[in-house]
């Protein structure tokens, strides 16, 4: 059996009372270094489908929109602008989602999803637009789960009160494998 070319560590996280939240870490486990590039873009692709199924689900943008907006521009990504700094896109397909990740993965960013988004959250964007990923802070409840991006250093973290660290392994694990990705919780 090969040996994995990522891991990817899932723990329940310790944000205070009025805060539920799972941790997701993508390491190379040879170093423990942060995963980085396509492969890693590719890996976070996956586990964000897998985690939002079957709820609609977006990335919210809210820095560095005049980079953005003309990437998803010439890439053919469907983008709205919403409040006077966020830029929400709805769910795009895994290899334009896969390139999107592995180009801003520099950059903070967040991801939502549930039934809220059909109908549109202008307060909650409008907090994106002003106060970045500390919006999601009191509006998680309203979504199957809010999350923080930081794949710079390979770290997804999602405010729920719907999914635990064991239930987001259960999803993980099999769309993770073909990837070469060992899903684990830390010992």
């Amino acid at each position: 059996m090969a040996l994995p070319e990522h891991l990817l560590q899932v723990e329940a996280l310790d944000l205070g009372v009025d805060v539920k939240a799972v941790g997701l870490e993508l390491t190379d486990p040879d170093n423990g270094e942060p995963s980085r590039g396509a492969a890693a873009a590719r890996v976070w692709a996956a586990s964000l489908s897998s985690l939002a199924a079957p709820e609609p689900w977006a990335l919210d943008f809210f820095s560095h929109l005049d980079r953005l907006r003309p990437y998803c521009r010439e890439h053919f990504i469907t983008f709205r602008e919403a409040a006077q700094r966020c830029i929400v896109i709805p769910a795009p397909e895994h290899t334009p989602l896969a390139a999107l990740l592995e180009r801003f993965e520099g950059e903070t960013f967040g991801a939502r999803a549930g039934s809220r988004l059909v109908a549109g959250d202008t307060a909650l964007e409008g907090g994106l637009a002003s106060r970045g990923v500390d919006a999601y802070h009191h509006a998680f409840g309203n979504y199957h789960f809010c999350a923080v991006c930081d794949f710079e250093n390979g770290f997804l973290t999602l405010l729920t009160a719907k999914l635990w660290a064991s239930e987001v392994v259960r999803r993980l694990r099999h769309p993770l494998e073909k990837l070469g990705v060992d899903v684990a919780r830390p010992e």
